[in-house]
């Protein structure tokens, strides 16, 4: 859990929605005593402190929390916009910070020290856990090594009922003792029995007798009888009184059946694993393809039907009676709504598939055609230019490469300047290299699109935002939006094995480039 404690509610919010972006659990608080409050009742692996609070600043709510037991392994990040000296900084550090931070802060290098603490925290109470179950463990082997120690006098009789071989060792590795069932596999009772030449363990069994500790290993052994070879399970365990090793306990169990049983499941384990990765494999690519479903319902899909919405609005507004114009509004809105109900059926008839989305040879032309229809009206109202140049024939994956294309038209126009009409220019050409200044060539194998705006534009020092989730260089009051759309345009040029990238100036217009490969290989 991450606590941000700040007065200003505008601060918090954002740092809480990346927070959370990055799974991580966020909670808040607007005052130093607030924050003191949520300390003594919860856990937190990281708090982001500001600086400046009325009441308690954030140095005296630090050093409050370093008095508070729970809060120890709890790391305290200082943000300030105002206490920017090497006195303030030095005193974040003496109060307990472990970092401290001017605004405006960088998102991405608060998101790195958020998580390096998170895991550090993590680290620790795991460490914690380890200690406390190893002092258990501890525990139970002294009182499993005192009783030992009081049992000994019952041991040989114990080893001598029991179905399999069993022996003793003293310390220095001679056999003290061995049941009945020793004389199958050896001519004395001081000879350990024949194994197979692979399974030599002398060597081995030297080190764990010096060393003192638990030898367990399968080995084959020869029957005398009948001089086949078979499988056992050979554990030699230390007895120890007060930490001094006094004896070993040995025993030699038959599991040539299970052995032979466990090969041919092993056999039909491995066979069965694979089968199931590869369905593993199919169910995570159809289980993205979802979600790729789940988007174009909730944005491409609504444009057919809000020109339906709107065509009917007209037939009500202008037309009561039967009329050449009204009938050819009708029959537009029928059209859309029949083209709604077609996609919807075929991507949930795809969404059904366990197979994964492939690429496949798409006309480029067709496919901006069919946006620019859905754009209609809103280049109707906008009187916008857009010009298409010819586009080559490319393996995509068309859902994805359109949800590309519409996102890009729909920023051009949204981002419009005030009484201008948005001229909207698409252009291609194949390059040599995935390189965004790669120089043309007819017979290259990747392909640049640029598409080109008049648009207000945006300032290249914030390149590295526009493409990140719910990063916004507007406000929501000029213009509307939630920040996502080139965040998914890029997932979706990573999916195609592509690059995008932008050239900007303020009120000058945008340029986005797109890099493609012409071929794709179907995994």
């Amino acid at each position: 859990m991450i606590l941000i404690v700040d007065d200003r509610p505008e601060n918090i919010l954002p740092l809480k929605k990346i927070l959370e972006l990055h799974s991580f659990s966020v909670d808040s608080a607007e005052s130093g005593e607030e924050a003191l409050k949520k300390v003594l009742k919860t856990n937190y692996a990281v708090i982001i402190l500001d600086v400046q609070m009325p009441g308690m600043d954030g140095f005296e709510v630090a050093n409050a929390i370093a008095g508070f037991s729970k809060a120890r392994d709890t790391s305290i990040i200082f943000l300030s916009a105002v206490n920017t000296e090497k006195k303030f900084i030095t005193k974040g550090y003496t109060s307990g910070g472990v970092d401290y931070l001017t605004k405006p802060v960088d998102p991405d290098i608060l998101v790195l020290k958020v998580k390096t603490l998170h895991r550090l925290y993590k680290q620790q109470q795991e460490l914690k856990e380890t200690h406390k179950s190893l002092q258990k463990e501890i525990e139970v082997r002294k009182q499993a090594q005192e009783e030992i120690a009081g049992r000994m006098q019952e041991l040989q009789s114990v080893l001598a009922s029991l179905p399999q071989m069993a022996f003793t060792i003293a310390p220095d590795g001679r056999i003290e003792y061995v049941n009945e069932h020793w004389f199958r596999y050896s001519v004395d009772s001081t000879t350990f029995p024949q194994t197979h030449a692979d399974d030599d363990v002398c060597k081995e069994w030297e080190n764990y007798l010096k060393n003192g500790i638990e030898f367990t290993r399968e080995i084959r052994l020869k029957e005398l009888t009948t001089g086949e070879y078979r499988y056992h399970l050979l554990r030699i365990l230390p007895i120890k009184q007060q930490g001094i090793l006094v004896r070993w306990v040995g025993t030699f169990t038959d599991i040539h059946p299970q052995k032979l049983a466990a090969d041919l499941l092993e056999q039909k384990v491995e066979a069965r694993t694979k089968e199931l990765l590869i369905k593993n494999l199919e169910l995570e690519r159809s289980n993205h393809e979802l979600q790729q479903f789940t988007w174009v319902v909730s944005h491409d899909l609504k444009e057919p039907l809000r020109k339906i919405q709107i065509l009917n609005d007209l037939i009500k507004e202008k037309y009561l009676t039967g009329n050449v114009e009204a009938t050819a509004y009708l029959d537009r809105s029928i059209n859309s709504s029949a083209r709604m109900s077609t996609l919807i059926n075929d991507l949930l008839s795809y969404s059904q598939l366990s197979t994964p989305a492939l690429f496949q040879p798409t006309d480029l032309n067709s496919l901006l055609k069919e946006i620019l229809a859905d754009f209609e009206d809103v280049i109707s109202r906008s009187k916008a230019v857009i010009t298409v140049d010819p586009l080559p024939v490319l393996d995509t994956i068309p859902g994805r490469i359109r949800q590309v294309f519409q996102n890009l038209i729909s920023n051009a126009l949204k981002f419009s300047k005030k009484e201008i009409a948005p001229v909207i220019h698409i252009r291609a050409e194949l390059i040599e290299e995935k390189e965004i200044d790669s120089k043309p060539s007819p017979d290259g194998n990747f392909c640049r699109i640029v598409v080109i705006d008049n648009g207000i534009g945006f300032d290249e020092k914030f390149m590295d935002r526009i493409f990140v989730i719910f990063q916004r260089l507007t406000d929501r009051a000029s213009y509307e939006g939630t920040g996502i759309g080139l965040a998914i345009a890029k997932k979706n040029m990573d999916k195609h094995n592509g690059l995008i990238t932008a050239r900007s100036r303020v009120n000058e217009g945008s340029q986005f480039i797109l890099i493609l490969p012409v071929h794709q290989v179907n995994e």
